[in-house]
C-alpha cells in the first residue's frame, strides 16, 4: 500500500489524486489529522487513517501496511518541521516500508538564508540515517508563491518587494503529477532527485515584464530596502516572523540559491513544464 500524507494540502491533495489515476484506490492509504476532511477520498474508497505528526503514536495505525510512504513536508518550520518529518520517517521505518519519500526542495542547505531550506537538509539527513530506501523530491519553489508577492501591482502598476534573484518557479499541478508517477514507478530514483523544475529561472523583474505584456499596463519593479519592507509588512498586520521568514526568501533568491533549474522534472511528465507565464495569465484574467 502507498500511504500519503498531508492529503488536505495544495500539494498532497493533487498527489493522491493523480495517483488514483495510477493505481487502485484499494492500493492507497492517507493519514490525515482530520479524517472527516478527506471524506471525499473515502468516498473514491482510499483507505483514510487518523494520523499526527505531532502525535507519533498516531501513525502506527495510519502507515500499517505500508509499501512506500510519502511523507509531505509540514508548513512548520525550525526544530518542530524537523520533528514531524523525523516522527512520520519513523514510523514508516517501524510499519516496514520498504521506501520512504519526502517532497524536499531544490535548495535544501543547511546554509540557506531561508528557514525552510536546512529543515529539509536535515529531514534528508534523517532519512539518509533511516536504514530504508529513500527518494527525497527536490521540487522547485512553489509558482503559488507569485500571486503574494504581486501584491496589489495590478492596481498600483508596481511591483515593491526588496532586491530577489531568479527562482524556479514551478507549479503544484506539475509537482503532483511527478509525484504520483514516482511512486507508481517505484525506485526511480534513490537518494535526493535531480532539481524536479520548470526549465526557466525568473526575477520579480522578469514577472513584472510578463504581467505587463498580458495585461497592456505597465508594472514596474520597485526594490525596497530590506528593513523598510520588513517594517511596512509588519504594519500592515503581516506577524513578525512571517515577515523574517519572507525576508529570508529575498536574501537566499539574491544569493543565488533558487536560480538551480534543469530537465528532470519535464523528463518525468513526458511533457513541457508549466511556464509562469500560463500561471500569470490566469491571475491577469482573473
Amino acid at each position: 500500500m502507498i500511504i500519503v500524507t498531508g492529503v488536505t494540502g495544495q500539494l498532497g491533495s493533487r498527489i493522491v489524486d493523480r495517483l488514483l489515476d495510477r493505481v487502485p484506490a484499494d492500493e492507497v492509504g492517507v493519514s490525515v489529522r482530520d479524517t472527516g476532511a478527506a471524506a471525499d477520498l473515502t468516498a473514491r474508497g482510499v483507505r483514510v487513517r487518523h494520523g499526527d505528526f505531532a502525535d507519533p503514536s498516531s501513525l502506527a495505525a495510519a502507515f500499517e501496511g505500508a509499501a512506500q510512504v510519502l511523507v509531505v513536508s509540514t508548513s512548520r518550520t525550525g526544530a518542530d518541521a524537523v520533528a514531524d518529518h523525523a516522527a512520520a520517517i519513523g514510523a514508516a521505518r517501524v510499519a516496514g516500508a520498504r521506501r520512504i519519500l519526502y517532497t524536499s526542495h531544490q535548495a535544501a542547505a543547511a546554509d540557506s538564508a531561508f528557514a525552510p531550506m536546512p529543515d529539509h537538509a536535515a529531514t534528508e539527513r534523517h532519512l539518509a540515517a533511516a536504514g530504508v530506501a529513500f527518494t527525497a523530491l527536490r521540487n522547485g519553489f512553489y509558482a503559488s508563491t507569485i500571486p503574494h508577492l504581486l501584491g496589489r501591482a495590478l492596481e498600483t502598476g508596481e511591483l515593491v518587494a526588496p532586491a530577489d534573484g531568479p527562482v524556479s518557479w514551478t507549479v503544484h499541478d506539475d509537482l503532483a503529477e511527478a509525484t504520483a508517477i514516482l511512486l507508481a514507478d517505484e525506485g526511480r530514483f534513490d537518494g535526493p532527485t535531480p532539481p524536479l523544475t520548470a526549465p526557466d529561472a525568473l526575477d520579480l523583474a522578469d514577472v513584472a515584464a510578463i504581467v505587463s505584456d498580458l495585461t497592456g499596463r505597465t508594472v514596474r519593479r520597485v526594490v525596497v530596502d530590506d528593513a523598510e519592507w520588513t517594517d511596512a509588512m509588519i504594519a500592515h498586520g503581516m506577524p513578525v516572523e512571517q515577515a523574517r521568514l519572507l525576508l529570508g526568501m529575498f536574501r537566499a533568491a539574491r544569493a543565488g540559491e533558487f536560480a538551480t533549474t534543469g530537465p528532470e522534472l519535464e523528463k518525468v511528465l513526458q511533457r513541457p513544464a508549466t511556464p509562469v507565464r500560463a500561471l500569470l495569465a490566469g491571475i491577469s484574467a482573473g
